[in-house]
């Protein structure tokens, strides 16, 4: 089986980060990191590949950097990775990404595709779905649960009353949730082999796609600053000012 996995670098959100004047853009550094929220799609393409004699190929677009974050989805235990960077896509929206990733996957070919919900750095929330559109398979998203064999995939999809069971047939398209699996952390082995596993740098020209995009940032401005909650003394009846608080804004 031939499962692909979406991921992202970004950067490492315990570290200060500065805009480009002019634009608004974050400035990305050559140090980035693994999207946090993309660990279980890798760990949920490796089990489902060992699971049936499968390959993943790692797909990700954006400023390479150093390639850190690339690396340490390798160590994991990918067997490769496609990294898709053009100044041509910067300031890329959602349906551009979309397309960008879609072409690269179209090309490198698949049975089964994972990706994150959202990314933490954007959380825009549909790419994979977009992605599914392009490329004319199922999409079965929010998944808590995913087990994939023998030309189908079947997921636990969340819902706010529990879950529902999804099944579709192969190819198609999983976007798990974080906490689907419990990543497995990179040995000494894997980071030294991730170091020698091939990473293909593809440009807009080599996916043949058209860039369209035209996103732009126009301001940013300071969080509005939180007022004081109100304060209740309690001596004994203080729920019944909480009672009639959530009268007055008709909770109850």
């Amino acid at each position: 089986m031939k499962v692909v996995v979406c991921i992202k670098q970004i950067p490492d959100p315990a570290t200060p980060y500065t805009l480009e004047e002019g634009t608004n853009w974050l400035v990305r550094p050559d140090e980035q990191i693994l999207d946090d929220g993309d660990r279980y799609g890798v760990e949920v393409g490796l089990q489902i590949a060992e699971a049936n004699e499968g390959t993943v190929t790692l797909v990700s677009m954006g400023p390479s950097g150093n390639g850190q974050g690339v690396r340490q989805a390798l160590a994991m235990g990918a067997d490769k990775a496609i990294l898709i960077e053009d100044d041509a896509l910067r300031g890329s929206d959602a349906l551009t990404t979309a397309r960008a990733l879609a072409a690269a996957i179209k090309e490198e070919g698949f049975d089964l595709i994972i990706a994150g919900t959202e990314s933490t750095d954007g959380y825009s929330g549909v790419v994979p779905q977009m992605m599914a559109e392009l490329l004319g398979v199922p999409a079965l998203t929010y998944a808590t649960k995913v087990e994939a064999g023998e030309g189908s995939v079947t997921i636990h999809r969340q819902t706010n009353a529990g879950y529902d069971v999804v099944n579709a047939a192969l190819p198609a398209l999983v976007a798990v949730t974080a906490g689907v699996v419990e990543p497995r952390y990179p040995t000494f082995k894997g980071i030294m082999d991730a170091k020698k596993k091939p990473v293909d740098n593809l440009s807009v020209a080599d996916l043949g796609i058209e860039v369209t995009s035209d996103q732009t940032v126009a301001s940013i401005a300071e969080a509005t600053a939180r007022t004081a909650g109100q304060k209740i003394e309690d001596e004994g009846e203080a729920h019944l000012a909480i009672v009639a608080l959530l009268e007055e804004r008709k909770v109850i």
